[in-house]
């Protein structure tokens, strides 16, 4: 595998940024690693960080590099600080970022492929209400979104919190001021848009640990895609929102991708 620590600039944030990337690469005596690469251009999975990490937190906390050497995958994991992946009211246009620039930039300098059914996201916490919103809202573009111990009840989260006031500030200068419910950054209002469409819907992949802080959104987003016709895998058991249950379960989730056969064979941008 190559691992590349990418330095960027970003016309959408007007800032310079980064991002950490694992690529694959075919090896024949590495010890210790079966190393595969698929094709010329790579299926990719964007792996989103949480409220307090950065683009360099899954590499430090997890084996995502070992995990994915077998499977031939490039990992893209982008640096969004704390905006909940979301055009800001006050602060960046990580909404537009993330599910606009980020992929195209990571084409031009990387060998990956753009086709759907080789593009796919997932996150932790804040990175995976990130996910289920890319996968939701770009359903062209990504065939399986997964969250892992997700903040996927937006709409009131911040609201339920003991900290309220400190929590309300950081929500209006992300949100506004205004109720999100029934809008692009309501996951649960994006569950019914995507239900009603005719056009592709992703696969969504659903974890939480029941002792985790988060366990009652995530019931809250399970119930409401039951409700729906998209095709959720979701599981649960002992858990808190901590590094040990998502070091397991990102191995459970590179199972679960639908990695097809389908790799192209010249780059495209």
């Amino acid at each position: 595998m190559a691992l590349i620590e990418c330095k960027f600039y970003s016309d959408v944030l007007g800032l310079s940024t980064s991002m950490t990337v694992i690529l694959p690469q075919q090896t024949t005596t590495q010890i210790g690693l079966n190393n595969v690469k698929r094709g010329n251009l790579h299926p990719t999975l964007y792996l989103l960080h949480g409220l307090s990490d950065d683009d360099s937190i899954w590499l430090r906390r997890t084996s995502i590099e070992r995990y994915v050497a077998e499977l031939g995958i490039a990992v893209v994991m982008p640096q969004v600080h704390r905006s909940f992946y979301t055009d800001m009211a006050e602060g960046g246009r990580y909404w537009t970022f993330i599910s606009e620039e980020l992929p195209a930039l990571a084409r031009s300098f990387f060998p990956l492929s753009h086709k759907r059914e080789d593009n796919f996201v997932a996150g932790l916490s804040m990175g995976g209400y990130g996910a289920m919103k890319l996968g939701l809202r770009k359903p062209e573009a990504f065939a399986a979104a997964a969250s892992l111990s997700g903040a996927l009840d937006m709409a009131h989260h911040f609201m339920n919190r003991d900290d309220a006031s400190k929590r309300s500030i950081e929500y209006e200068l992300i949100f506004g001021k205004e109720d999100i419910a029934g809008t692009p950054n309501d996951l649960l209002w994006l569950l019914q848009q995507a239900d009603e469409s005719n056009g592709p819907k992703p696969l969504l992949y659903q974890c939480c640990g029941t002792e985790d802080f988060l366990y009652e959104d995530n019931q809250v987003f399970r119930a409401a895609c039951d409700k729906t016709s998209l095709s959720l895998t979701y599981e649960e058991g002992p858990g808190e929102h901590e590094w040990g249950y998502w070091d397991a379960k990102i191995q459970d989730v590179l199972k679960w991708l639908p990695l097809g056969k389908s790799s192209s064979d010249s780059w495209s941008i």
